[in-house]
This record gives structure tokens, C-alpha cells and sequence, in this order.
């Protein structure tokens, strides 16, 4: 039955996305997690740097959090998306009929064959979870992404949002592979990420085992205008994929000293293991 699934997966991707595997070989999947910074500072020149970067490495999955739209700003991540030619699925606890909505997105370039998205405990938060399941060639590929409390003391509150996040994964992960992604506003170590450990790695600590979660070197916070911490991540089934890359993105200003956010984003080149 695999078989025949993988057999589909490849001929909807073939018409769907000619190309598809342009920015990467056939066996290795590209991911990028960005927190945009809504509408902050100088929007349309951070837009335009965005996209150049992203143009440029055509990943196969892109994770955005703080995406916002309101009255004068279309939303950003379908903006974003209609710039790269991708497909894009945003969700917020804002209700639809609402002109200001704040929440994530995921952009991708491959069939989107399964949506849906869950509201994270304490409900009363505009916490979320959105899960993609996406034909990425003859594979199929589970995506979670989401953007988890920021209080550095709300280490409990993160942990629920993680047994949150894993029981609905557990009910809803069909593909060959899974990857959680997101801004989740503490280091991958931290003590209430362990039930995510136990599943998954850290893609960027898997090939920078000796980099401090603090360190200015290897911080996903933007030293412009934080202190370093490393807080954003992609995490993968070691069982199912492998890393081959794993380093910052928009991590320099532009020659102008336009900065894509107040965070950096993190580039990963995951590679399948059969």
C-alpha cells in the first residue's frame, strides 16, 4: 500500500510543481524557520530582503510565526508566498471575519495533501499548532509548526503546549517522516522540551554539538537587539531523516542596515533514510 502511495505522492508532485526538487537532490528535504516581526520597523524593506534570501534557496518547507494582516497590511506570509510562486496555509486564533489576525503560516512548494491546525492550552493564549501533510516527491511528510509562550518562567506553560502538540501528532502523523518547527522561545535543551527530545532532534545541535545554546556565534536571536539565545529550531525524526546541514539565516543586515527581524531565521537540509 506504501508503494502505491509514493507512486501517487510522485505523479501529483510532477504535476503540481515541475521543478519541485530544484533547490536540493531528490533525497534531501530543506526547511526554514523564520519569526517575521509582524509589521515592525521598515515592513516593505525587510519584505523585499525576505524574499530575495528565500528566492534564492527555494527551500521545501517555510515556517513563519508573527505573521500579521490588518485594514492596510495584506497578510504577510500569503504575500510572501505569491513573491516565491508557493503555496501557503496561515492560522490564528483571530476569527476569519476579523480584519486584524496575528498568527503562523507555513509556505511550501509541494502538494499540500492534509490541513488542520489546534488551539494550545491555556486556550485563553492565541497559541497554535498547524500540521501540513505534504507530498515532497514519492515521500509524504508530516509538518508541525508552532510558536510556543515567550516568559522565560513559563517553562511549565511550554510543556503543555508540548504534550499538546505530540498527543495530536500521535493522532494525526500518517507520512513517512514528521518535523516540528517553529520559534519556541527557549533553548532546545530546556527541561520541558524532554517529551519532544525523546521523539526528536535539534537539527542545528545535531551538527553544532558544541555550540552554547547562549552563544553570540550561534544565537537565533538578533543581536541588533537582544542578548543570544538560541530559541528557534527545526526538529526531525532521527528515525526517519538525517542532517546535512544546519546554519543561521538572515543573520546580516543588508548593505543599508535592513535587518529581515528581530530574529534570525534557521536553515536545515534534512536527508531521507531509505
Amino acid at each position: 500500500m506504501r508503494g502505491v502511495l509514493r507512486l501517487v505522492l510522485a505523479l501529483a508532485a510532477a504535476v503540481a510543481a515541475p521543478g519541485a526538487c530544484a533547490g536540493g537532490g531528490r533525497d534531501t528535504l530543506s526547511v526554514v524557520t523564520l519569526n517575521l516581526w509582524h509589521d515592525k520597523a521598515d515592513w516593505p524593506k525587510r519584505q523585499a530582503l525576505i524574499a530575495e534570501t528565500l528566492k534564492k534557496r527555494r527551500p521545501d518547507v517555510i515556517a513563519l510565526q508573527e505573521v500579521l494582516q490588518h485594514e492596510t497590511l495584506p497578510n504577510q506570509a500569503q504575500t510572501l508566498a505569491a513573491a516565491l510562486g508557493y503555496r501557503c496555509v496561515f492560522v490564528s486564533t483571530d476569527p476569519p471575519e476579523r480584519q486584524r489576525r496575528y498568527g503562523n503560516a507555513v509556505l511550501t512548494r509541494h502538494p499540500i495533501l492534509r490541513e488542520e491546525w489546534k488551539a494550545l492550552r491555556p486556550l485563553g493564549d492565541y497559541r497554535t499548532a498547524l500540521h501540513l501533510r505534504l507530498g515532497v516527491g514519492a515521500r509524504s511528510l508530516d509538518v508541525y509548526a508552532t510558536h510556543l509562550a515567550y516568559e522565560a518562567e513559563a517553562g511549565a506553560v511550554r510543556r503543555e503546549q508540548v504534550e499538546d502538540l505530540l498527543a495530536w501528532r500521535d493522532a494525526t502523523a500518517q507520512g513517512d517522516a514528521s518535523i516540528v518547527v517553529g520559534d519556541f522561545n527557549a533553548p532546545a535543551d530546556a527541561p520541558e522540551f524532554a517529551p519532544l527530545a525523546a521523539r526528536y532532534r535539534d537539527a542545528y545541535d545535531t551538527r553544532h554539538p558544541d555550540a552554547a545554546q547562549d552563544s553570540r556565534e550561534h544565537s537565533t536571536l538578533n543581536l541588533a537587539y537582544y542578548a543570544p539565545l538560541r530559541i528557534d529550531h527545526v526538529m526531525f525524526d532521527p528515525h526517519r531523516l538525517t542532517v546535512v546541514e544546519a546554519r543561521r539565516l538572515f543573520d546580516r543586515a543588508d548593505r543599508n542596515g535592513t535587518w529581515a527581524s528581530d530574529h534570525y531565521g534557521v536553515f536545515a537540509a534534512l536527508r531521507w533514510l531509505d
